[in-house]
């Protein structure tokens, strides 16, 4: 017996016709008035057999003509026609006939009684239900009981449902087969599972477990639901006496729902040689398997079955062969999705729904996924929340706010705006976009917010390098009490990534140690990353080192920590012990590893992994590995074969080719090449500053002050803005940034002092200011002065008077490190006995002892 400390029953709610649930005996018309007329049996029959080919509206009409014809209907005749309007789900008109059998005076036995609560109940219409149940007195029956339980589980008023259920134990009533399958639905969820399995034992010690196989059913799906406990679900489904489709599927749908997709196979194949033809709900989940585990060729071999079966024209089986093909597509083209698509002869909602996110999540077709929501749209087929959701996501890859806002228009049009997983788009969009104060408008108007709005405004805040509302909304997610997953931790270690904060950095890893992250594969990633780009690459390979199970972001993260550190031999040799665990690389471990190899001028190295690429592992270089290989003969100061190289690639080489080549150009003095570098740029982005500041750049490293001044006047006249360069370092998880000649902190005194203290301690060891590096058209001793004000001189000045000397300085740049500055922080670290570590927009320069880690090739 369950024992729970009930509420007080509310007071019984009549509805409006109560009165006419019982009206006085004068008023009834008796049955057997109606079955003397000769046109009573006719009219019923023709109702009936109207009823058994779905004509209810005809059905309707024959009711009205036998009230017209002095032949009125009996309760019989009532309830077989509300039975077919549950039956047929056509709800309202259930409702219509409530109120003819109302206005027909007849007096209303348990049967009709009970038939009407079940309408309402499938109806969403509980407080009718109830009213009528409430209504009934002592004609209440275990039927009464049983469809009140299932109308309150069925509505998500699971407690309701229980409390019911307990009243009618209380009342001496004692549950069938039925009453126990809406039980146990309504304990199908983590609060309620505790009771649902007190309802088991109960189930199995009366033998209903062995007498219907729906009380099986709904077992499954309890321990499916509630806990994803699916040792449990199956360990029910092994016990079952009686097995049919519907159980079958059953199992194979909710294992391939929560992640035994292999499970799901296994248990499709024990169906077959069991006897059972699948039918579409079954191949449906097992597709659906087929696509979570990759296996495209047995996709194919359920696809040729469907066909066979006739199956493949229905939308449930269609919506998962799109789904499939996109997702196992090896080349991410979407072709075989949208043939499966084509030759669906009829579209809903979730056909187009499923076609738009396979476009979207191929990574490559956000053009032809709005197109195809402009196309749903014009067709009559009004989109839902997952479909605004996935072509707000094609709006976020294409960093397209202005059609994205017309998208969330339509939405706030048919009231989806507020449904979490459009306003999670929406902030995701807004984020992508750098309008993080829209983001965050989007995110506080939400009416619910879950783990998923948090996540999105964190990685937006993050990825914004606005790393104080990043830790800000953390303590909010903490304090709603609404839990953290992995990706919460991934934006957040990303977020310290970003501004090079270790510390904040330090204190998540310990937070998600005590979560039990430790050995997710997501987090370790994020946190090889984070340690790496916050300049400590020993920790970032600890973390690797740790690993048990890493897949290729593991690899490609270790690979791309130790190129950008400058430790070229290292990131070869993680490569090579990826190949040989048999990790297959992708595009961006390839980038990686021709990084590293440009870091330290590693020309054959470089050409011998670019070549392999396709001719061993079958992948065609894109823009980005040839922008690499321009980097590698840039730098190494082959420009001629550089651009020898550009020549060659088979597509036309686009601005960050060319940027790579404009920069080389920029470190070896070649003004000619560079200024066809810079046309070639401003060809295709005539509003990028880069290009114009590159060239300015050249010319003024070559003292062609008028050719700088041209450049300066032009970019004026075109309100291009350079960006300005800054550093920051952080002491005591607070980020100090300087910007070039910087007064503003605190502690400004102290640190020019400090400075002016280090530029006399390195001019003695024998630093000489390299005054090329000002830009300016100034004298000699001015020059000085300005190479002594640049922003990250400031911050280490800071650093050596903020720290202790045991700790290393870490010095972050947003652009590349001045030549100046990376030859006066050498001395520096001879002069002070200090490591300094310097993170640039390209790469990590280690200085201890004079000496840096990029033996000056950078």
């Amino acid at each position: 017996m369950i024992t729970l400390s009930l509420p007080s029953p509310a007071q019984p709610l009549l509805p409006p016709s109560s009165k006419t649930l019982n009206p006085s005996r004068q008023n009834i018309i008796p049955s057997s008035d109606s079955r003397k007329n000769p046109n009573f049996e006719p009219l019923k029959n023709s109702l009936i057999r109207q009823l058994d080919v779905g004509h209810l509206r005809h059905a309707i009409s024959t009711l009205d003509l036998m009230t017209q014809q002095k032949a009125p209907p009996d309760l019989t005749t009532y309830s077989i026609l509300l039975k077919s309007c549950i039956r047929f789900r056509n709800f309202q008109l259930g409702k219509l006939v409530h109120r003819k059998l109302i206005q027909s005076g007849l007096e209303l036995d348990s049967v009709v009684l009970n038939t009407l609560i079940s309408l309402y109940s499938k109806c969403g219409d509980t407080e009718t239900a109830r009213s009528i149940f409430e209504g009934m007195g002592s004609r209440r029956d275990l039927v009464s009981w049983s469809a009140m339980v299932s109308c309150y589980a069925n509505n998500n008023m699971e407690w309701q449902a229980i409390c019911t259920f307990l009243d009618m134990l209380e009342l001496g009533f004692y549950p069938n087969e039925y009453c126990f399958t809406a039980m146990i639905r309504a304990c199908s969820n983590a609060k309620y599972s505790w009771i649902g399995e007190i309802i088991y034992g109960s189930v199995l010690k009366t033998g209903y477990f062995e007498a219907d196989v729906c009380v099986g059913c709904e077992l499954i799906e309890m321990f499916a639901k509630s806990s994803g406990d699916l040792g449990s679900a199956y360990k029910v489904f092994e016990k079952m006496p009686e097995r049919n489709l519907v159980t079958w599927t059953l199992m194979i749908t909710r294992f391939a729902q929560l992640g035994c997709a292999r499970d799901a196979i296994d248990m499709f194949l024990d169906m077959e040689l069991s006897g059972y033809a699948p039918d579409r709900f079954t191949y449906s989940s097992v597709l659906s398997a087929c696509t979570e585990l990759g296996l495209l060729a047995l996709g194919k071999q359920l696809h040729s079955r469907v066909i066979c079966f006739g199956l493949a024209l229905d939308v449930c089986v269609g919506c998962s062969l799109v789904n499939m093909y996109a997702k196992c597509a090896a080349d991410g083209l979407v072709d075989d999705s949208r043939k499966a698509f084509d030759r669906m002869p009829a579209h809903n909602v979730m056909s187009w729904t499923t076609i738009i996110t396979a476009y979207v999540q191929s990574g490559e077709c956000d053009k032809e996924a709005i197109e195809l929501f402009c196309r749903m749209i014009s067709g009559q087929i009004q989109p839902n929340q997952f479909s605004f959701s996935s072509v707000l996501k094609a709006c976020v890859n294409l960093s397209d706010p202005y059609i994205g806002e017309q998208v969330y228009g339509y939405a706030v049009k048919l009231g989806l705006a507020s449904v979490n997983c459009v306003g999670n788009s929406l902030i995701s969009m807004y984020a992508k976009s750098g309008r993080m104060e829209d983001a965050r408008k989007a995110f506080d108007i939400l009416f619910e917010k879950n783990l998923v709005s948090y996540n999105a405004i964190v990685d937006g805040y993050a990825k914004n390098m606005k790393s104080e509302e990043t830790f800000l909304l953390f303590n909010e997610i903490v304090d709603t009490g609404i839990g953290i997953n992995a990706f919460t931790f991934a934006s957040l270690l990303s977020g310290a990534a970003t501004i090079g904060a270790m510390g904040k950095g330090e204190q998540i890893h310990g937070r998600l140690l005590k979560e039990g992250f430790e050995s997710n594969q997501c987090i370790c990633n994020a946190l090889i990353s984070m340690y790496s780009r916050c300049g400590n690459i020993e920790s970032a390979f600890q973390v690797f080192d740790q690993m048990e199970d890493r897949n290729v972001i593991s690899w490609t993260s270790m690979i791309t920590g130790f190129a950008k550190h400058g430790y070229a031999a290292k990131a070869l040799e993680i490569f090579r012990k990826m190949l040989e665990k048999g990790t297959k690389p992708n595009e961006i471990t390839f980038v990686a590893v021709l990084s590293a190899c440009s870091h330290v001028g590693m020309i054959s190295e470089g050409r011998k992994h670019f070549n392999s690429m396709y001719e061993v592992h079958g992948i065609v270089p894109r823009m980005e590995h040839y922008a690499c290989m321009v980097d590698l003969l840039g730098r190494s100061g082959l420009l001629v074969e550089a651009m020898e190289f550009i020549n060659s690639m088979p597509f036309m080489a686009d601005a960050l080719v060319w940027r790579t080549l404009l920069g080389a150009c920029r470190v070896h003095g070649n003004t000619e090449l560079g200024k066809h570098a810079a046309e070639m740029i401003l060809e295709q982005e005539p509003d990028d500053p880069t290009a114009y500041i590159l060239l300015s750049n050249l010319h003024a490293s070559a003292g062609q002050w008028r050719d700088v001044a041209k450049i300066r006047k032009s970019m004026k006249e075109q309100n291009l803005i350079k960006e300005a360069g800054y550093s920051w370092i952080e002491v005591e998880n607070t980020v100090h940034r300087f910007h070039v000649g910087d007064t503003s902190h605190p502690q400004a005194w102290e640190i020019y002092r400090e400075l002016d203290q280090l530029a006399a301690k390195i001019k003695e060891i024998g630093y000489i200011p390299d005054t090329d590096f000002v830009l300016h058209d100034v004298e000699e001793e001015q020059k000085e002065q300005f190479l002594f004000q640049h922003s990250e001189k400031i911050a280490v000045a800071y650093g050596i008077i903020s720290t202790t000397p045991s700790k290393p300085i870490r010095i972050f740049k947003n652009l590349r490190v001045c030549g100046d500055c990376h030859t006066a922080m050498k001395y520096i670290s001879m002069a002070t006995g200090r490591e300094i570590v310097v993170r640039d927009s390209n790469r990590f320069h280690h200085m201890k002892n004079g000496v840096c880690s990029c033996n000056d090739y950078w």
